[in-house]
């Protein structure tokens, strides 16, 4: 079930890191947060998000056919 969508287009990926944390922290479980995070402008975000990102709450990483999204599962 899709809970929320979160944009981080334009941010760093500091300031990314940071509202995705609070946004994972804020939903309940058993949901799907889509984010946002472009690919043409570069993958810095993107890498971040399906690499880098570490949290308790996130059971799955779902890579979208659009390669500007991915889908995280929250447990």
């Amino acid at each position: 079930m899709i809970c929320k969508t979160v944009d981080i287009l334009g941010m760093t990926k500091l300031e990314a890191k940071k509202r995705l944390e609070q946004t994972i922290s804020a939903t309940p479980p058993n949901c799907e947060i889509t984010v946002i995070h472009g690919f043409h402008g570069g993958q810095a975000l993107q890498n971040m998000l399906r690499k880098g990102l570490k949290h308790r709450r996130i059971k799955q990483r779902i890579l979208s056919l659009n390669s500007g999204e991915t889908v995280l599962v929250i447990e």
